[in-house]
């Protein structure tokens, strides 16, 4: 579904922030991508919708990405932005989950059948005529994901969709993205969701892959991770870890 092959870019020509990176995701693949500050998460997002042209190849669904496929492409991807309030910007849920649709040329019945089946699915009914301005920051998060779902991607990457989140919506987050049969890359410090969520880790460090394989054996991997400025999961880390 996803493929980068020998991908570099950097913001200053000079220190590459994505370092002849090449890895590939499969159909339904739930991956997480991990790393400190700075390891390049979000530019690869960005590299994958064309916001950033680097070097090397980029496919999705087998279409190179280009100026020409962009349209094709990020029908394809749906973004869930780490900052909910960047994504959700119509006056009401609903505006903002028939906006996708609408542009994509369906008619109105069809989105809204769309939407409609979308609320209902993540128990979120409730929201759909809400001001955006007055729902909780874990109810934004949910229509911000119900969004993104109304336009039926068939791939969908987060960036942070744990982040400012209380107990009980970072749960219910979790059973979200576990429910959905999308291919979905995860970009996340909370090492703990990424258990929860992820089948497969992809470990960067300063743009380049320093570890590609299952979550479980990267993510109870004290040494890599502390090797590269991370902690073991809290859920990991045992009594004498947590003082």
């Amino acid at each position: 579904m996803i493929v980068f092959e020998n991908v570099s870019f950097s913001y200053d020509d000079q220190t590459p922030v994505v370092d002849n990176l090449s890895f590939s995701i499969g159909k339904g693949e739930t991956v997480g991508l991990i790393g400190a500050n700075g390891a390049g998460k979000s530019t690869i997002m960005k590299l994958l919708l064309g916001l950033l042209r680097g070097r090397g190849r980029i496919l999705v669904d087998g279409l190179p990405v280009g100026k020409e496929t962009l349209p094709r492409i990020r029908q394809k991807l749906g973004y869930v932005l780490q900052d909910s309030d960047n994504q959700m910007f119509m006056p009401t849920v609903y505006e903002d989950m028939i906006f996708g649709p609408r542009n994509y040329g369906l008619s109105k019945e069809e989105a809204d059948r769309r939407v409609d089946g979308v609320l209902v699915r993540l128990g979120l009914e409730s929201l759909k005529h809400r001001s955006n301005h007055k729902i909780s920051g874990g109810e934004k998060r949910m229509a911000a994901i119900a969004t993104i779902l109304a336009m039926e991607p068939e791939a969908i990457l987060m960036d942070e969709p744990s982040t400012a989140l209380d107990p009980v919506n970072r749960r219910t987050v979790i059973r979200t993205i576990n429910a959905l049969p999308q291919t979905k890359l995860i970009a996340s410090h909370d090492l703990d969701m990424i258990l929860d969520t992820c089948s497969r880790v992809l470990l960067l460090s300063h743009g380049r892959l320093v570890a590609d394989g299952s979550a479980e054996a990267i993510l109870r991997d004290r040494e890599l991770l502390e090797a590269n400025r991370m902690e073991l999961p809290f859920c990991l880390q045992g009594w004498h870890g947590r003082a």
